[in-house]
């Protein structure tokens, strides 16, 4: 039996490996896909690990006395050498953020640490020392028949004695499936540790919403956020958006977008402007999507997010493209995307990127992560840690100095943000 189990062990890490080097890309095996590709790159040295405890424990209950059993080690064996390569990247990660001033460090030495136990073990994310969370908040009811949109606040557990800046956060799922209970949670435990508070928010999904129903819900969040943000403890005066894939999109188009009647209906005077924005693997151009979209994810989105073609409403998609919102005014903005992403290409970030620092008077920086797949920020890892204490300077900075000149920032944070 341990030989068999063995051989079972080698043949799914084998397989688990392949997927990872050549993911399926077209239907219904595209975001199946996709998961176990991520995780056996953003994952490797865990899977590995106890990978390798299995093994041991098969081994010495008999398994290499049949010849599966010697089969299923050669199989293993090959999985872990395949492993090997993302492993090191990930251990390799060093930030190098593109359009940064001089002034601004981003991997400042004295940047507030990430909890290296969470790093080992991923699954403690939601939860971190010093941080205090206020659950299900009701930000709006929505629809026929009155839905209830929920958010969760993530706080300083002591008092600060001060208004703090607060961050909004959309969670991703191919505007169809996610939740703000399994995403967000690592940049917004480390950001209510050091000073802010952080707003994790739902919104509808499709196939019951069409597009642009899920933007709506977003503004409705931060016109919410604004007018309650005496009770919230938020410093009105910054309140920043993050997201990522859908949710990268979606909250890049609501820092374009400000105050914008056509995608607030019902509540068009209403404050939904933000003032800065981190955009995670992000997609930012629906109308015109070339070749930077995976055209199976392209025919989903159209059939089940908007129900309707470019061809037959290119109106709608190009309202809801925040490449078709470049703006001179448009507010910081940091991009960050990884070159291995097989489900959103890093194509879409730099095409973003370029065109939005040819229109944008502010700063826009944009970090690509060498090895990084869709959604490597799910989990903390040794990748997505260093981009996530980035980001806490990035916001830190720009913040401090609101919108004024580069050459104060360090000292503006030490004066203004909680370390």
């Amino acid at each position: 039996m341990a030989g068999w189990l063995l051989a079972l062990l080698g043949l799914v890490s084998l397989g688990i490996a392949a997927n990872a080097r050549w993911p399926r890309q077209t239907l219904p095996a595209l975001i199946p896909s996709w998961a176990l590709a991520m995780a056996a790159v953003e994952f490797a040295i865990h899977l590995t690990a106890i990978g390798l405890i299995v093994v041991v424990v098969l081994v010495a209950s008999g398994a290499l006395q049949s010849p599966i059993g010697d089969v299923g080690l050669v199989l293993w064996l090959a999985a872990a050498a395949a492993a090997i390569p993302w492993g090191r990247s990930s251990l390799r990660t060093r930030l190098d953020v593109e359009g940064r001033p001089a002034e601004l460090d981003l991997d400042a030495d004295d940047a507030p640490s990430f909890p290296r136990l969470q790093i080992v073990f991923p699954l403690l994310a939601p939860w971190r020392r010093g941080v205090r969370h206020e659950r299900g908040k009701v930000f709006a009811r929505v629809g026929d028949d009155g839905r209830e949109l929920k958010l969760d606040v993530f706080r300083p557990a002591k008092d600060p004695g001060r208004r703090l800046p607060a961050i909004i956060h959309i969670h991703g799922g191919a505007w169809y499936f996610g939740s703000r209970h399994e995403q967000g949670l690592p940049l917004l435990n480390h950001l209510a540790a050091n000073g802010w508070i952080g707003i994790n928010i739902d919104y509808r999904l499709s196939p019951k919403a069409t597009m642009p129903e899920h933007i709506h819900d977003c503004k409705r969040a931060i016109a919410w956020v604004r007018e309650h943000a005496d009770e919230l403890g938020i410093d009105a005066s910054f309140i920043a958006i993050t997201g990522g894939s859908a949710g990268g999109h979606l909250a890049s188009l609501c820092a374009l977008t400000p105050n914008d009647p056509r995608l607030q209906p019902g509540f068009e005077r209403a404050d939904t402007h933000v003032d800065a924005c981190v955009s995670f693997y992000g997609v930012y151009d629906l109308s015109d999507p070339g070749e930077r979209q995976i055209p199976a994810l392209r025919r989903l989105v159209e059939k089940i997010v908007f129900k309707t073609t470019v061809a037959e409403n290119h109106d709608l998609f190009k309202l809801t493209s925040p490449m078709e919102h470049l703006r001179r005014d448009a507010v910081p903005f940091f991009v960050i995307h990884g070159d291995g992403d097989t489900l959103v290409p890093v194509a879409e970030s730099r095409d973003f990127v370029a065109a939005l620092r040819d229109a944008s008077d502010h700063v826009v920086l944009y970090a690509e992560m060498p090895g990084g797949q869709h959604a490597f920020d799910m989990l903390p890892t040794w990748r997505s840690v260093p981009v996530i204490r980035a980001a806490e300077r990035f916001l830190a900075a720009t913040y401090a100095t609101r919108f004024g000149t580069h050459g104060e920032t360090e000292d503006a944070v030490e004066r203004h943000v909680t370390a």
